[in-house]
């Protein structure tokens, strides 16, 4: 079918033919977590209300916002929080991560992150950058402990690094980094660890790729805190911008007042007409994500039969909805995220180039044809222009027409 409408080789078709018999046992499980989550979905909006009322936003201050703060509810209750802020003031997850290491800590606390150097965009955050007003020109410390060669926790460093740490903060997701992302069981252990070393301390999950990958949510195995992007998986491809911070009712309080001001908390910020799009979204992020959990399934395995190694595995468990295509070259990064760019509803023509991206130590080279600019869950691909020059593919709304871009970049990349 594809090939009446693209034009893709005989040989990628049949590589196509086989991706799709290999993945089989795999799709059918992404299609259990599904409809597990959409029903957990339907059953947080029912029982809290939601009323076509909510679905209409305040303009000024936003006070007394029935529609946000029932959003705020259906999202704690869905991923099984005490109290959540679901947000359209939310900028980025690196935004939303921001207000709640800021919310949190205060000076004299050591920020311990449990799995090696945050991704890039973190760093001004830290302050390891300098000169931005991050958390060390704050006073506040800074640690973490290098994961293991295998890519996984050092649950003796963990416990040590957690024992005079206010915040131990978990990266589920790999950014650039060759590691796999971390299952529910790996945050568990890395939980029990650094409590055990340290009852007081505040376990932060960063979910960002991981919301909806899995039955259960990061809170589920102990963690204090989860933190994500409404542009990638929790948003469902609707929500136009925002973020969420979910987990104890304290803590959630107190980044409430660092997202607005402090004394004024949760109770300031106007939705203006972002409120249908967010509950929307919200509401189709279970099925959405699991689409992009397909997607980045097809292209392990499809990039795997051309030769090139990838990770995780087509048949490994999904913890996020990036699959790493490690090219070899820059020619090879450019022409996968090129034919992405061209298998794109939106900007099919661009041709993406590296260029220096505030945040990023290297040149980026950034497919995006999105429909939200900067969304990560529509289908996308990136990666820093450096040796193994691996394209980091995420998203993708719809699995035909995600299939059918990455067997464009497949013909790019076979050039």
């Amino acid at each position: 079918m594809i090939s009446e409408f693209f034009e893709v080789s005989n040989e990628l078709l049949e590589l196509d033919r086989q991706t799709m018999a290999q993945c089989a046992g795999q799709f059918a499980r992404i299609e259990e977590i599904k409809e597990y989550n959409q029903l957990k979905m339907l059953h947080a909006f029912t029982s809290c209300g939601v009323a076509s009322h909510h679905l209409v936003g305040t303009t000024g201050y936003g006070y007394d916002d029935a529609g946000r703060d029932t959003l705020d509810k259906v999202f704690a209750t869905v991923v099984g929080a005490e109290d959540a802020l679901f947000r359209p003031h939310f900028l980025s997850g690196t935004h939303a991560l921001t207000v709640a290491l800021f919310g949190v800590l205060r000076a004299g606390d050591t920020l311990f992150a449990a799995t090696g150097q945050p991704y890039d965009t973190l760093a001004g955050v830290i302050g390891l950058e300098g000169g931005y007003g991050g958390l060390t020109e704050f006073g506040v410390h800074y640690a973490d402990a290098a994961l293991l060669a295998d890519g996984s926790p050092d649950l003796g460093a963990i416990a040590e690094g957690s024992r005079g740490a206010k915040i131990c903060y978990i990266q589920r997701s790999r950014g650039y980094a060759d590691r796999p992302a971390l299952s529910l069981e790996t945050i568990g252990k890395i939980v029990a660890a650094a409590k055990a070393a340290n009852p007081d301390v505040i376990v932060m999950v960063d979910n960002c790729y991981g919301t909806f990958t899995q039955k259960r949510e990061p809170v589920s195995v102990g963690a204090d805190l989860i933190v994500g992007s409404c542009i990638k998986n929790a948003g469902g491809g609707i929500a136009p911008t925002g973020g969420y911070i979910a987990g104890r009712a304290d803590l959630v309080e107190l980044c409430a007042h660092r997202l607005t001001a402090p004394g004024t908390g949760r109770e300031l910020g106007c939705t203006l007409d972002a409120l249908r799009q967010m509950y929307l979204g919200l509401y189709y992020a279970p099925g959405v994500t699991a689409e992009a959990l397909k997607t980045s399934i097809y292209a392990s395995c499809l990039f795997r039969l051309m030769g090139y190694k990838t990770t995780p595995a087509f048949d490994e468990d999904r913890n996020d909805i990036i699959t790493s295509i490690e090219t070899g070259s820059p020619e090879g990064l450019c022409a996968v995220c090129q034919g992405v760019q061209a298998g794109s509803p939106v900007d099919s023509f661009v041709t993406p180039e590296p260029y220096a991206m505030p945040g990023y130590a290297d040149p980026v080279i950034m497919a995006a044809g999105a429909f939200t600019m900067g969304s990560s869950i529509e289908l996308s691909c990136d990666g820093p222009m450096r040796a193994p020059y691996t394209a980091y593919l995420q998203g993708g709304l719809n699995f035909a027409a995600s299939r059918a871009g990455l067997l464009l970049a497949a013909m790019r990349l076979r050039g």
